[in-house]
């Protein structure tokens, strides 16, 4: 499967990102949509965005943008519940994590949803830091070293 990176200024991917987050977040998970879309959706470009599309049709989505702090933060990673257990999650956490390296970020940051942890410990991912609510869902902070000897197969 061959996942797509973009910035926020090609508009036709964005939308199609924003179907498969809205399916997942807003409509599935229940998530207001005006906190799924933010700043970095609209942002200067500094984001990159990631899509996979199968037979024509988007079935994930997710995305990266620096912190502050020099680390990158990974974010609104979904699948369409049709395509979950393919390896879509998975190839889409690769490529973000390829791409972050390819740009020279130490590390990688994301908030994970409790539910998904396993998911992101096979990537190479630990979990720090308490339990917290985000748009009423329990998330923890994960990270990882994205130097070459901490890549997860």
């Amino acid at each position: 499967m061959m996942v797509e990176l973009f910035g926020v200024a090609d508009g036709e991917r964005m939308l199609r990102a924003f179907e498969v987050r809205r399916a997942v977040f807003v409509r599935e998970q229940g998530v207001p949509e005006e906190e799924e879309i933010d700043a970095h959706d609209r942002s200067d470009g500094s984001a990159c965005h990631a899509l996979i599309v199968e037979a024509g049709e988007a079935v994930a989505a997710g995305r990266f943008f620096a912190r502050p702090d020099g680390a990158v933060q990974i974010g609104r990673m979904a699948v369409l519940a049709t395509h979950r257990g393919r390896g879509y999650g998975r190839a889409l956490l690769d490529a973000l994590v390829a791409e972050a390296r390819a740009r020279d970020y130490p590390r990688a940051v994301l908030h994970a949803q409790t539910h998904a942890l396993g998911f992101y410990e096979r990537a190479g991912f630990r979990a720090h830091g308490p339990e917290f609510l985000d748009a009423g869902i329990r998330h923890v902070e994960m990270e990882r070293e994205l130097d070459e000897n901490s890549y997860a197969e």
